[in-house]
């Protein structure tokens, strides 16, 4: 056989391979087999800021039906379906319909939040011997930003390929100055959602002078699902925590590190959010309910770790998260009143949601004894957090 017969030979058996295993493959789907996992991107309009600036919002989808909206503004997570113990899909969080909810005076609901995430003590910190001024925007102190912080600007998107994936990469320069905080700004947040119902928000950075910088999401959860919602206190709490940095008369840390044991911060193991609320311990009166930063357990430092885990035995969702984040803010809600009307028209009352804000400790900056939230010039900020979801 002549060399041009053995390469079409070659050529045939190749094709014919290739077509029985596609029929495989297609009698294989065709006898109930799962279908093929696909991950879709969807890009859609959601309207304009008040100066003018177009807001598109991204609907993230798995091969299970799971999907969560992200839109530009505030890269914010607008809506996150996940299913029940049934099956069935429900929205999780808290959020608007449209975008003029998230104009006025929103909670933070769904942002993310910077440059500094939390608290800082008298607005002020010392950074080099010089002294930086912020915004006062909760009672005497900074939070989460300003103003105009991270939650309230509008972020450039594209969709990326990320472990493999198609991912939504939003990124934010922050000029020099923004807010109080000097050096120049640019951050990268990155939103996947995988086949195991996996949702992942990778952030970067990078500064051309010595900043501050603390981000993290606040998404406000509440696992009964929005058809059915209720306050968050039957949902059983379980922390990776040990310890707990205990606060102010207005949420700034003491600067100590206090262990759990003993007393309502203990959720070493799982208990209902509800079942210590509303005890005398002092720092939950302080926090009107729990708003405070818990100390991780880590065995490596910036390695993914078991943060906690959320059940709500009605529906039976479960939220774990991990991080590489030393520190997590478990907020209770305790500010929520009614006055936000929120999807479908739904009031959102006292305690109807909970965040859990992976982050560095609050007041970090005036606070030498905790971790360091300074990124210097030429290095590079990365930190992850992913949130699981589950039933049983």
């Amino acid at each position: 056989m002549n060399s041009k017969k053995l390469v079409s030979t070659i050529f045939i058996m190749a094709v014919m391979t290739l077509v029985v295993l596609n029929m495989t493959v297609e009698s294989m789907y065709a006898a109930g087999e799962p279908a093929r996992p696909q991950l879709d991107i969807v890009k859609a309009p959601f309207g304009e800021t008040p100066s003018g600036e177009a807001i598109d919002i991204y609907t993230l989808t798995n091969a299970a039906g799971m999907s969560a909206r992200i839109m530009t503004y505030g890269a914010i997570v607008v809506s996150l379906q996940a299913p029940d113990r049934d099956g069935n899909f429900d929205d999780v969080t808290l959020g608007f319909d449209t975008l003029d909810g998230y104009f006025k005076d929103s909670p933070y609901f769904g942002a993310i939040v910077g440059r500094y995430g939390n608290r800082i003590g008298d607005a002020k910190f010392v950074l080099d011997g010089e002294t930086y001024t912020l915004a006062r925007n909760n009672g005497p102190n900074a939070l989460h930003g300003g103003v105009a912080g991270f939650d309230k600007r509008v972020w450039d998107a594209k969709v990326v390929r990320h472990n493999g994936q198609p991912a939504l990469e939003l990124s934010y320069v922050s000029e020099d100055g923004e807010e109080g905080y000097p050096g120049k700004l640019r951050c990268e947040v990155t939103y996947s959602l995988n086949n195991q119902n996996e949702l992942t928000i990778e952030y970067r950075a990078k500064t051309n002078e010595a900043t501050p910088l603390n981000l993290t999401n606040h998404t406000y959860f509440n696992l009964r699902g929005h058809q059915r919602l209720g306050d968050i206190l039957g949902h059983e709490l379980t922390l990776n925590a040990n310890w707990y940095t205990p606060v102010d008369d207005t949420l700034i840390p003491t600067g100590e590190i206090l262990s759990v044991k003993g007393t309502p911060m203990d959720f070493t193991s799982p208990h209902p959010i509800g079942e210590r609320i509303n005890s005398d311990d002092p720092q939950i009166k302080i926090g009107g309910g729990y708003d405070h930063n818990f100390v991780l357990n880590k065995i490596e430092a910036d390695a993914l770790t078991f943060g906690g885990r959320v059940y709500e035995p009605e529906s039976g969702r479960v939220l774990e998260f991990y991080t590489t984040q030393p520190g997590v803010q478990f907020y209770s809600g305790n500010f929520l009143d009614g006055s936000n009307v929120g999807k479908g028209g739904v009031a959102y009352q006292y305690r109807y949601g909970f965040c859990l804000e992976t982050q560095h400790f609050p007041d970090s900056p005036n606070k030498s004894q905790f971790p360091s939230t300074i990124l210097h010039k030429n290095e590079d900020y990365h930190q992850v957090t992913m949130y699981r979801f589950s039933a049983r």
